[in-house]
């Protein structure tokens, strides 16, 4: 078993290339065999066998960059993301709008053992209290209907951040139950704090004391490198029945909330911050 993740001579595109968990997620690809197509809105230093630049902002670009590639796509990583500080329509649109519209231009390319791995957050935890709300919008049809929905819901959609996340869970868990008769998985990741140029915007928007309570039990965050690990590992041949799955890649903050260990009074000052 000498490719047990099954990754040499694939095809896979990454987005959010240029940096961070992209970043770290190309090049082990890359290293693993796979033939990497990155994506971004700034250009990659890897040695990928192509790149293109788009913005998820804009669904042309995001067309554009999609057919330039062409061809098979067996594995897609959706690592591409805003963090909290921008304006709330911008990270909505990197953040889900895009990523799905991204998606569903990858989606033909891809056959029977695709295979696509979304990155979500922590922050998305309230998906669960509010799952009509967001069954809602993400079957909105297209990119005009998702942003009009959330232009007539900015109370829902409040800072951003939380509210694409969560979206990206359900999306994730709606459509995964849904690919699957077409051979197709998707599932996605629940990363604790990572060291990746971002880190500087969660600190500035919800205060280094509530980032440091999401790093519990493990007492450190963790490194770009160590996302990209469970990413490869869902989106691999190994996973080939893993499916609609909210996969933490979090030294053990899930289980340590579920179980009393995790301060969660410092992590309810989010929700303040962004009331």
């Amino acid at each position: 078993m000498t490719d047990i993740l099954g990754y040499k001579g694939k095809r896979v595109v990454v987005t959010g290339c240029y940096s961070g968990m992209g970043h770290a997620t190309a090049k082990m690809l890359g290293e693993l065999g796979a033939e990497v197509h990155g994506l971004d809105f700034k250009e990659c230093d890897l040695p990928l066998a192509s790149f293109n630049q788009i913005d998820l902002r804009d669904p042309a670009s995001i067309e554009a960059g999609v057919s330039a590639i062409g061809g098979k796509v067996d594995s897609l990583f959706n690592c591409a993301g805003l963090p909290t500080g921008f304006p709330a329509m911008d990270i909505m649109k990197v953040n889900f709008i895009g990523l799905r519209h991204l998606t569903e231009q990858v989606l033909p390319l891809m056959a029977d053992g695709g295979a696509i791995a979304n990155i979500a957050s922590t922050g998305g935890l309230g998906w669960s209290r509010r799952i009509p709300t967001n069954m809602e919008f993400v079957t909105t049809q297209g990119w005009d209907a998702a942003v009009e929905w959330c232009e007539a819901n900015m109370e829902t959609v409040n800072e951003g951040y939380s509210f694409s996340k969560e979206n990206v869970i359900v999306w994730t868990q709606f459509m995964g139950a849904r690919l699957i008769k077409q051979g197709i998985r998707m599932n996605c990741t629940l990363p604790s704090p990572t060291e990746t140029p971002m880190m500087k915007q969660f600190h500035e928007a919800s205060g280094k004391d509530v980032v440091d309570a999401a790093a519990e039990p493990l007492g450190r965050y963790t490194t770009a490198e160590e996302q990209a690990g469970g990413l490869v590992l869902i989106n691999s041949d190994l996973a080939s029945v893993v499916n609609s799955v909210v996969f933490p890649v979090d030294g053990g903050f899930m289980g340590g909330l579920a179980t009393g260990q995790v301060d969660i009074s410092k992590m309810m000052r989010r929700g303040r911050k962004s009331e």
